[in-house]
């Protein structure tokens, strides 16, 4: 597994240093970026068709749009395509929206009644799940590509109340004692609220941009965060239900960014400039305290013996 890992790397770090050379390496950084994401699809795809893990697709779908998307800027970035800049950039950010709405409808009930005390039984819904994904979907063509702004509106005001509804019947009051349970939730609900915002921007003169960063720093910053830490403690032999305490600190230098981000500028549009700054420092710092306590972590054996 290990050159197969490499070689992966390998071509997503040709990219990266590619682009940072200048525009002379354009071509080499699209030719390596468009192969990490072909061989990624492919690593993802065999193992999933192999056992025959259906069910898997729909992550695997979302994974062959971000590479589309891919293909699509660099389309856009060499004037094949004139929108390919933009419809890359929105279209993948609503995709990894979507990556994460389809992660935590497994994993958050799922985390919760097995990670409170007493256990609990949340209630879920065949409804609600089909609805958020068919509003999604409208949303997603509406929004980005044929730019309808009344229709996408209208289906992000009922991806608000759907995924609204989702998370009180996940809500347990337990969740206050898990630091990796709540943060979960906080995610869940910064994003739902994300398309409160954006259905409020078609009737009055909300900033698009709140909503957009509402999604981006509250909701993929938090739930990226959390996962890492979740998944590094498990995995490393640690328990996930009694994390290191110093993880509040990240969580709410993170939290903190998300309404530095959207309430400054909302309630303060003077000083717009500043909550900016603001809430990239905290962003900043959430994640670099994060790198530094869990360094121990990912580098040290697993807790309980067995092998990495």
């Amino acid at each position: 597994q290990r050159t197969p890992l490499a070689l992966l790397f390998a071509c997503w770090a040709v990219a990266r240093l590619a682009m940072l050379a200048g525009t002379t390496f354009v071509a080499l950084a699209a030719a390596a970026d468009l192969l990490f994401v072909a061989l990624l699809i492919a690593a993802c795809a065999v193992p999933i068709v192999r056992a025959r893990q259906w069910r898997q697709m729909a992550v695997l779908s979302k994974l062959v749009l971000l590479g589309i998307g891919n293909a699509l800027f660099y389309a856009g970035a060499f004037g094949l395509l004139e929108e390919g800049v933009r419809w890359s950039l929105y279209g993948a950010f609503y995709v990894v929206i979507a990556l994460i709405l389809t992660m935590a409808r497994r994993l958050i009930p799922l985390f919760t009644a097995s990670g409170v005390e007493p256990r609990v039984t949340l209630r879920n819904a065949l409804w609600l799940d089909m609805s958020s994904l068919v509003l999604l979907v409208v949303f997603w063509v509406a929004e980005v590509f044929l730019q309808q702004r009344g229709v996408a509106a209208a289906a992000s005001a009922l991806m608000f109340l759907v995924n609204a509804t989702r998370l009180a019947f996940w809500y347990t009051p337990g969740i206050w004692s898990r630091p990796l349970l709540w943060s979960l939730h906080a995610a869940f609900a910064l994003i739902t609220a994300g398309f409160l915002l954006h259905a409020l921007t078609a009737v009055t003169s909300l900033n698009p941009s709140l909503a957009l960063h509402t999604l981006a720093v509250g909701g993929i910053g938090l739930v990226t965060l959390s996962m890492m830490a979740r998944v590094s403690l498990g995995h490393t032999g640690r328990s996930v239900h009694a994390p290191p305490r110093i993880v509040l600190l990240p969580f709410g230098l993170l939290l903190l960014a998300a309404l530095l981000r959207v309430l400054g500028p909302l309630f303060a549009p003077a000083a717009y400039t500043t909550w900016i700054l603001l809430s990239q420092l905290g962003w900043i710092a959430g994640f670099a305290v994060f790198s530094v306590a869990w360094f121990p972590v990912l580098s040290r054996p697993r807790m309980d013996g067995a092998p990495g």
